[in-house]
């Protein structure tokens, strides 16, 4: 009989204050019970999903063609089929990870759902009531509703805090926009203070990094600065962090905290490297710091079992010299983020579109065979 060891690599970057998720989902991960494997061993603390990594994982694996195949009967469109699985799968993962969220007194042990990843530039409220739906059919406290960072998402935010809904917001790429974000997780903490209500309500601010190394890679080959390559990214993040801390840390949020409410933790998403010739946990050891959250890859995260040397914290180191570099430079660090965003959208839009005409294709051949 093996005993569980856990991996004393992702122990210490536990220790220093990064919580280990993992950035997938699936139900063989579940059921066969790996998910909970990495729980025991691996000091994991949490899962995120989204379009791409359902797709992946209905579309790409045998796993769900008898589930399909029976909720087709049933009736069921595509849409309401994918909906049935996700939260299935959620529903299925919160329970794996319940006893961590049970053991850190509900401050960790989430599950990431996202809503529909066309509601990015939502104005008519479909937003919050997809995340209400959500949070309603899970109905498991340590569930998180991913809700876009983009201006329009930013009062679905406030609200679903005040509703005592935890949300994780997705598809930050800009260190200004994460600023309006803690903005919105403050309001509607402070909305429950008003109305004397409980303060437990949680978030996190995912902020994605090795997309912003392919881009500003490409400009630094075309001027030449190739020396500077493969830092952005972690600058960008850094100073994310900085801002993080020069909010949490600061007046603003003192009454809330000593109330006893939750920082909103940064989270490294987008984590695994792009370009084959880094480390594969060059976003691993370089973001390590307390009250955050690195959000893994399967492959970043045995990579990081294996080979991760973090001994203490390395988010503290300033970013400004490089950044002021890349400007001097002329590379404009907010055009390049605004176009990860816009791009960042119609990449889940996209997976979310094949998931769905994948799932159809199953469902109509269903229904036919039913038929012959």
């Amino acid at each position: 009989m093996s005993v569980n060891v856990t991996n004393e690599r992702l122990a210490k970057l536990t220790a220093i204050g990064t919580s280990v998720w993992l950035d997938q989902i699936g139900r063989s991960l579940i059921e066969d019970g790996e998910l909970k494997r990495l729980v025991d061993e691996y000091s994991l603390r949490g899962v995120t999903s989204n379009p791409a990594i359902f797709e992946g994982a209905i579309l790409k694996s045998d796993d769900y063609d008898d589930e399909i195949a029976d909720l087709a009967k049933q009736g069921m469109s595509a849409m309401d089929i994918y909906k049935e699985i996700a939260v299935k799968d959620v529903k299925l993962a919160t329970d794996v990870l319940r006893p961590v969220w049970d053991q850190l007194d509900g401050r960790d042990g989430f599950v990431s759902l996202e809503v529909a990843p066309e509601l990015a530039r939502d104005r008519t409220g479909k937003t919050i009531d997809e995340a209400r739906l959500y949070w309603g059919l899970v109905d498991s406290p340590n569930l998180m509703i991913k809700i876009p960072g983009t201006p329009e998402g930013l009062p679905y935010i406030e609200q679903a805090i005040y509703e005592g809904i935890n949300i994780n917001v997705t598809l930050l790429f800009s260190v200004d926009r994460y600023a309006d974000v803690a903005e919105a997780y403050i309001k509607g903490l402070e909305r429950r203070h008003a109305d004397g209500l409980p303060l437990n309500v949680h978030s996190v601010a995912s902020f994605f990094v090795s997309r912003v190394d392919t881009v500003v890679d490409k400009q630094l080959e075309a001027k030449d600065r190739q020396d500077l390559a493969g830092k952005a990214a972690v600058a960008n993040a850094r100073a994310a962090y900085a801002r993080f801390k020069e909010i949490f840390y600061g007046e603003r949020f003192a009454e809330l905290k000593a109330a006893g409410a939750p920082v909103q933790r940064p989270l490294w998403a987008s984590t695994g490297t792009k370009n084959p010739q880094y480390s594969d946990v060059l976003y691993v050891d370089t973001l390590a710091g307390p009250e955050t959250v690195n959000t893994m890859p399967m492959k970043t995260l045995q990579a990081a079992a294996e080979t991760s040397d973090v001994t203490g914290v390395t988010l503290d180191e300033d970013p400004t010299p490089l950044l002021d570099e890349l400007a001097a430079i002329g590379i404009d660090m907010n055009q390049v983020t605004e176009d990860l965003l816009d791009a960042g959208i119609d990449a889940f839009v996209h997976s979310l579109d094949g998931l769905i005409e994948g799932i159809e294709a199953a469902r109509a051949a269903a229904i036919d065979g039913a038929g012959a």
